[in-house]
């Protein structure tokens, strides 16, 4: 578990399977994450944090508000797998809120304390992000991170349509990061 000033990155637990499938079947949220998924997809996702966080200690986590433990997204930690990608094997950050929680800062919270876990417990050389030129959102928080994009490592993601290919990639170097 990860805590900061507003927010709580926690494991999953089988009572979030419900919440999961909601914000994953919503066309708004997933629209730069290759769109809304079925509750099996949705479980399978749950699934794979959940043994990636069991083998190696970290996964995307679930963003709970501490003021109310309100469920506000997910976000966190894997490796690069994506068959193609540049980068194969490094450490990889990424982040997906409900819309309610959007403009609040709570990305930024969650990805930061991320970045510190990545840097400090896992001691990670760098960490990368990927998305879409069409998710100005989610780069331009890649850049207040502090994170660089990288054209020569853009790539063809298979499970992305083509308006949201290439795939292109951020990344920060352990020694340039800075809360």
């Amino acid at each position: 578990m990860i805590e900061t000033p507003r927010l709580v990155l926690r494991e999953w637990r089988d009572d979030d399977r419900a919440w999961n499938a909601a914000e994953c079947a919503c066309p708004i949220v997933m629209e730069h994450l290759g769109g809304p998924q079925d509750r099996a997809a949705s479980d399978a996702r749950i699934d794979r944090m959940v043994a990636m966080q069991a083998e190696r200690g970290h996964g995307f986590w679930v963003i709970e508000r501490r003021a109310d433990g309100a469920r506000l997204g997910t976000a966190g930690l894997k490796r690069v797998e994506t068959p193609g990608a540049p980068m194969q094997g490094e450490v990889e950050i990424g982040w997906r809120l409900a819309r309610t929680a959007w403009g609040q800062g709570y990305a930024k919270e969650a990805a930061s304390a991320s970045l510190d876990f990545a840097f400090g417990p896992l001691a990670a050389p760098r960490v990368v992000a990927l998305t879409t030129r069409r998710n100005a959102a989610s780069w331009g928080l890649m850049e207040r991170l502090g994170m660089r994009y990288r054209p020569e490592l853009d790539h063809i993601d298979p499970k992305f349509p083509p308006i949201d290919n290439p795939t292109i990639m951020y990344v920060i170097e352990a020694a340039d990061w800075r809360r």
